[in-house]
């Protein structure tokens, strides 16, 4: 057998981050709920910035990449404004304010 074949491949393993402390009077599994749905991108930036005035941590979850689908039809815009279950109550009595 000749040197060449009898080499072996090695194998270089990609960096994983050391898993993050979770943030002070927060548990590690905090579970996000959902808080409302908005028609658009537009919509749901606006409603995010009221509750985090408020300061409720919002997540944005939608299904469409804008830069590969400039257009939306029916729902397919349809944006999920996802907030911590403890803060869930607060965040329904801010958007439930009328001003």
């Amino acid at each position: 057998m000749s040197v060449m074949a009898a080499r072996r491949a090695k194998i270089i393993r990609f960096p994983t981050p050391p898993p993050k402390a979770p943030a002070p009077g927060r548990s590690a599994a905090a579970e996000l709920v959902e808080a409302r749905r908005c028609r658009d991108q537009t919509e749901a930036l606006v409603v995010r910035g009221l509750l985090e005035s408020e300061g409720i941590t919002v997540v944005l979850r939608n299904h469409l990449a804008p830069s590969v689908y400039p257009f939306s039809v029916g729902h397919q815009a349809e944006v999920v404004l996802l907030v911590a279950a403890a803060d869930l109550p607060r965040a329904l009595t801010v958007l439930a304010r009328e001003k």
